[in-house]
């Protein structure tokens, strides 16, 4: 493991963990608590700063962190961590499938692990099967936890399932359904929402498969990567939307690539989230994270239910503005 520890009392290592794991991260996470209720001091208008983008990230994949992820604590893996063994990963869903240039995403997930996480060992396995929609890959859990006994699912959901116009009600109950097993077998699971493309972007079908997603996610405080949002946002920093996507909504390498790194975030950042709920109740969701002082790290999953913001105007649904990241 990553995180030599010292013969000091069991009672501080969780907090000697979350500080390793911030040096480690060049944790740049400036922002109040992800979610934070519409309650929160907006930005007075005059004086608005438009958020940094995350800079640990790579050019080409750069994004704020709003339009990134939200964050939930991830158990299973922290315990690998603790015990010094490896972190196993299940990796499913559209791009997990192995045709074309997706056969390329679990190396490069496993990649992007490994360097945010150096000397831990992650292997990732991918076992999604080309246009599998959320009720299958599902049922197909059962057998592939059973054998592969994963720390951690991470599951790319809803793309297949908005394209075979599966009733949305459906979905989300076998999606909730899904992450609630997962979780109750003591793994740790994190969604990807849909790919973004413009040719959906006013189709409210598509976009209330994406709020879908982020709804299952909020409810079941497990982590998810925006992967629309993202999108969307790198879309309009170039003229067109091909640099990520490719046929049949299947991302290019540049878009898997980003995907892995974007998850990688996610995961790690998670990493540093409280332990207990007990603990996670001290803190105050509005409060700004320093991050010059790591051990301020307390930042818990939103489980507000404030309006919910449209997934085409922002990552984060519910979530107030959100100071400039700065650069670790």
């Amino acid at each position: 493991m990553a995180f030599p520890q010292t013969a000091a009392d069991a009672q501080g290592s969780r907090h000697r963990l979350a500080r390793r794991l911030a040096v480690l991260l060049g944790l740049s996470l400036a922002s109040p608590a992800l979610g934070e209720t519409s309650g929160a001091a907006p930005m007075p208008p005059a004086t608005a700063t438009v958020e940094a983008l995350d800079l640990s990230l790579s050019p080409e994949c750069r994004v704020p962190g709003s339009k990134l992820y939200t964050l939930a604590r991830l158990k299973a893996v922290k315990a690998a961590l603790k015990e010094k063994r490896p972190i196993h990963v299940l990796s499913i869903g559209s791009s997990s499938a192995g045709l074309g240039a997706s056969a390329s995403y679990p190396v490069k997930l496993e990649n992007a692990l490994e360097q945010a996480l150096p000397d831990v060992q992650i292997e990732v396995e991918a076992r999604g099967l080309p246009g599998e929609v959320a009720s299958g890959a599902g049922e197909r859990l059962r057998s592939m936890v059973a054998e592969m006994e994963p720390d951690l699912v991470v599951w790319q959901v809803g793309t297949n399932d908005a394209l075979a116009r599966v009733d949305i009600e459906a979905f989300g109950e076998a999606l909730d359904e899904s992450v609630q097993w997962v979780k109750s077998h003591g793994i740790d699971i994190v969604l990807i929402d849909p790919v973004f493309t413009e040719s959906l972007a006013d189709d409210a079908y598509y976009t209330q498969m994406v709020r879908t997603v982020q709804d299952v996610a909020r409810r079941e405080a497990v982590p998810l990567v925006h992967r629309y949002a993202a999108m969307r946002f790198l879309s309009t920093q170039r003229t067109t939307e091909a640099h990520m996507l490719g046929r049949h909504f299947r991302l290019n390498d540049l878009g898997l690539r980003c995907m892995a790194e974007h998850a990688t975030r996610a995961i790690t950042l998670s990493l540093l989230q409280p332990d207990a709920a007990k603990d996670a109740g001290k803190i105050d969701p509005n409060k700004t994270i320093d991050p010059n002082k790591t051990d301020a790290v307390k930042t818990d999953h939103a489980t507000s239910e404030t309006t919910k913001s449209d997934p085409t105007q922002t990552g984060t649904p519910g979530s107030g503005p959100t100071p400039a990241l700065k650069q670790p």
